[in-house]
């Protein structure tokens, strides 16, 4: 996880899985810091299958990657617009054949001329103040059913940009603690042990903040071990000489005389 760099050529390159580090990596590394308080335990296991990565989502070579679609899925602007122009209109192509999408669902197609072998096309909810709790169902709804079609499909690797978070105006800490919430819960269930990594994409700076702060409470690391007392010191030896004046006496000779 690095800032953005405005070298052309770096952001130009491919981004591999091996180059994308785990959250136990960025735990020993010091970028994440233990919270306060956390809303799910610890487990070690998972904090090696989801990572937190930012820059170009296009430039992932891995079997998916989530697009923020409209209900179209015919292509907008943001990060749906960069997917598209990166595909190719091959994309639109297949894209055109779907139907569209209800809010709060998802579909996949292939990448073409992404390095990515898929897209699934998740459309988020627009934020609305007065039906908050609906929103927050179809936004949750989107990393759902991500999932479990990536999982249907037999992919391995998901990487989810912010949905729901551009111009659809979803606060980004709400916005947030649903993805973690989300895919926790469902890495946890029986079809997330099938999926060997999520990652979280990041842009900007303001949006690594926030995954920075609430990462923790929802994939809390490992405790560290206290520190084992110190092994017990050996007894003081206790000098010969003085072993045997603690020793009780011997008992007193028996008499040759008869009563």
């Amino acid at each position: 996880m690095s800032r953005s760099s405005s070298d052309s050529e770096e952001d130009a390159s491919i981004v591999r899985l091996p180059d994308i580090p785990t959250l136990t990596q960025l735990y020993e590394k010091g970028q994440l810091k233990p919270a306060k308080a956390t809303r799910h335990e610890p487990n070690a296991e998972l904090l090696n299958r989801v990572s937190l990565f930012q820059g170009d989502i296009t430039l992932l070579e891995l079997d998916s990657i989530v697009n923020a679609a409209n209900r179209s899925l015919l292509g907008g602007g943001g990060v749906d617009g960069a997917i598209h122009a990166a595909a190719g209109r091959e994309l639109l192509k297949e894209c055109e054949t779907l139907n569209g999408c209800e809010t709060g669902g998802a579909k996949i197609t292939r990448a073409y001329k992404l390095p990515s072998k898929h897209i699934i096309h998740a459309v988020g909810p627009v934020y609305s103040r007065s039906d908050v709790e609906t929103r927050a169902k179809q936004l949750e709804s989107c990393y759902q059913t991500s999932l479990e079609i990536a999982v249907k499909e037999g992919l391995k690797h998901v990487a989810f940009c912010c949905i729901s978070t551009g111009i659809y105006g979803y606060p980004v800490p709400a916005a947030t603690h649903i993805a973690l919430d989300t895919v926790r819960r469902f890495l946890e269930s029986e079809d997330g042990s099938k999926l060997d990594r999520i990652i979280f994409v990041i842009w900007l700076n303001k949006d690594l903040d926030v995954y920075e702060s609430l990462i923790p409470e929802h994939f809390p690391p490992a405790p560290v071990p206290a520190k084992s007392d110190a092994a017990a010191e050996p007894e003081e030896e206790v000098p010969v000489s003085e072993e045997l004046s603690q020793l009780p006496d011997a008992p007193a000779p028996e008499s040759d005389s008869k009563a």
